[in-house]
């Protein structure tokens, strides 16, 4: 059922709509960002076309189709070649999935929902081949698509997920409805964090905020490695905010950051630096602001007294710098070092 799904009440009304006019396209384009429960609805969907105890126009989540549309099972793969070649399906015959198992969604992937959408659903009202990520085909995947797209069984649906919908061939998003989905409020995803007991209290409330609209993100967040990260980084704040900057701590605080077993997570910290600035920036302006750090948030409002509006944006404009040198082989200790003295100059 769809309540049981979060936030994106818009998306689920379009949905709900179609269910209940009879009218699901054959071809469907879920877009929005990443992590926002596009897959979950698509799941969703194909649920509702083929329970076999409907509540109104949507899935029961009792029967057996319901139990089974989910459980996607790794495609057939006889050895390494094979791999990239075919569907994966769900227990539900009539339900399946197109995902990388390569660099791209190949060709073949793409063939073999060509010809599997032209047989009659085995078990089920309906076929439902979902994609995603929909962005990620190669050229000839896409062509082939775009082939299957012009003469699509009135039985099957086609449901592309991507976050990138202007990679898509204009010729296929032509052919698709759209429904859109957005990035989900921090009270949406807190409430389900804490309904669903994975966090509770203060948590849930810090990994809502971090994640940015995303439950995907939420739900993988490893919220010691964040607190981790962000007591390297409001070393480096307090030491940005002395008068003057205290270079030496910020020194010593670049060989922390680039030390070899950090090198994996190097822009998670800059990430956490980012948020951390943020917040006192909002401190600054409004001591009752929203801020994403909210159990420290005493500790940033003594820091944001010097963090002028100038400062903070320069700052994250010093950071941003950097993140567009890692994109080439830079040397990040010769870099960071680089990042905190001009954000010591600013």
């Amino acid at each position: 059922m769809f309540d049981r799904l979060v936030g994106n009440a818009r998306a689920k009304g379009v949905l709900r709509r179609m269910l209940a006019q009879r009218r699901v396209p054959g071809a469907l384009l879920f877009a929005g960002e990443e992590s926002v429960g596009k897959f979950r609805f698509a799941v969703e969907l194909a649920k509702a076309l083929n329970c076999l105890t409907p509540q109104g126009v949507e899935a029961c989540d009792r029967c057996s189709a319901c139990a089974r549309v989910p459980n996607f099972q790794p495609p057939p793969a006889s050895d390494d070649k094979e791999r990239g070649r075919h569907i994966a399906w769900s227990g539900h015959q009539d339900v399946g999935l197109l995902r990388l198992e390569r660099s791209f969604i190949t060709v073949e992937q793409a063939r073999e929902v060509e010809r599997e959408s032209n047989f009659r659903p085995r078990e089920g009202r309906a076929r439902v081949f979902i994609i995603d990520p929909a962005e990620r085909m190669n050229a000839n995947a896409a062509n082939a698509l775009l082939k299957t797209l012009e003469d699509f069984a009135p039985t099957s649906h086609l449901i592309l997920v991507t976050s990138r919908p202007a990679s898509l061939l204009p010729t296929i998003r032509s052919r698709c409805q759209t429904v859109r989905f957005s990035p989900l409020a921090a009270e949406e995803i807190e409430k389900y964090l804490v309904a669903t007991k994975r966090r509770a209290g203060e948590d849930a409330r810090l990994v809502a905020r971090l994640a940015r609209g995303r439950l995907g993100e939420a739900l993988e967040l490893e919220l010691d490695a964040y607190r981790e990260r962000r007591a390297l980084m409001f070393g480096v704040l307090e030491a940005l905010a002395a008068s003057p900057s205290d270079t030496a701590r910020l020194l010593r605080a670049t060989e922390e950051l680039t030390d070899a077993k950090r090198k994996d997570g190097y822009e998670s910290y800059l990430d956490a630096l980012t948020a951390l600035v943020r917040d006192a920036w909002l401190l600054s302006a409004d001591p009752r602001a929203e801020i994403v750090n909210e159990d420290i948030r005493e500790r940033l409002a003594r820091l944001s007294v010097h963090v002028t509006n100038a400062r903070a944006a320069r700052w994250l404009s010093r950071v941003e710098e950097l993140r567009a040198q890692l994109a080439v082989n830079v040397n990040r200790r010769a870099a960071t070092d680089a990042l905190f003295l001009s954000m010591a100059a600013a």
